[in-house]
């Protein structure tokens, strides 16, 4: 095959993959804004994270709740771009503005007049929303962005300081807002967490990848300089046809996994991966992450 054959066949598998991040982030996007427009406002509920802090501040100060949600993100997604890489701040980007314009423009009908309804169910289409998103390699929320930088920097897990985060927000609430709100947004919170966790396994699990590729070598160089990875080298053997091949290690979060396929991918587009759920990692150099 052609060097051109092989640069255009490389272009296809990354335009098709673009187009599912957005199409995937899209219907986080919609979920989102459906369970936020149809369930917590008209119960006048918040969520957690940012949502909920420009949700406390649109109540309070009378402001419109969509502008308020993309200037309370726009730091986080700022951070985001110098350490999580531009593909990412781009994605985030584009929903968080897709969210805000949805809040804006669309005419969400009343799902329910009951508080346990709208609670439970605010926060499981919000969840799902956020889930779908992080599986389109951005994020909805800018917490979930400092969370991730904050757990590098300390010994607390992403989710412990996320339920620290939103323990805050939910006590501003409170103090504002009154006990009931704040304990069914405490509900809202709990649902949509639980369904994260299930879409994703939670945002702060780590995940082993085995590589497996002919092109070992330039996939080991690429995750080492790209990425800033430790990676370990197994030496494996192929079952039918005996052949000696070495098979790569590597323990990312679950926000990079979408980016390490690709790196993966430009190198060897026929690569093997085999993705594997990890309840802690410690030591090494997964938390001495480089994203330039």
């Amino acid at each position: 095959m052609s060097a051109s054959k092989v640069a255009r066949a490389r272009f296809v598998v990354r335009a098709g993959r673009e187009l599912t991040a957005y199409a995937t982030i899209a219907a986080g996007v919609a979920l989102t804004a459906l369970g936020i427009g149809s369930f917590l406002l008209p119960a006048h509920f918040i969520d957690g994270g940012c949502m909920g802090v420009s949700m406390l501040l649109a109540s309070l100060l009378d402001l419109p709740l969509p502008l308020l949600f993309v200037v309370v993100n726009a730091p986080f997604v700022v951070v985001g771009y110098r350490h999580l890489g531009g593909r990412f701040a781009l994605r985030s980007t584009v929903a968080i503005v897709a969210i805000a314009l949805a809040l804006a423009l669309v005419p969400f009908p009343v799902a329910t007049t009951d508080k346990l309804l709208a609670a439970t169910f605010g926060g499981f289409f919000v969840g799902a929303g956020v889930g779908l998103a992080i599986r389109g390699g951005g994020a909805l929320d800018g917490t979930e962005i400092l969370a991730v930088l904050l757990s590098k920097k300390s010994p607390a897990t992403v989710g412990e300081v996320v339920l620290g985060l939103n323990v805050v927000i939910f006590a501003t609430a409170a103090f504002y807002l009154g006990i009931e709100p704040a304990l069914y947004s405490g509900l809202t919170y709990f649902a949509g967490s639980k369904t994260i966790d299930f879409l994703l396994h939670g945002i702060e699990a780590y995940n082993a990848v085995l590589v497996v590729s002919q092109k070992s070598d330039e996939v080991r160089e690429a995750i080492l300089s790209e990425l800033g990875r430790g990676v370990t080298i197994l030496s494996g053997k192929g079952g039918y046809s005996k052949a000696e091949q070495d098979v790569l290690f590597c323990v990312v979060t679950r926000l990079e996994i979408t980016r390490f396929e690709a790196v993966v991918r430009a190198q060897d587009p026929a690569a093997f991966l085999v993705i594997l759920p990890v309840l802690e990692a410690i030591g090494g150099v997964v938390k001495q992450r480089n994203f330039q």
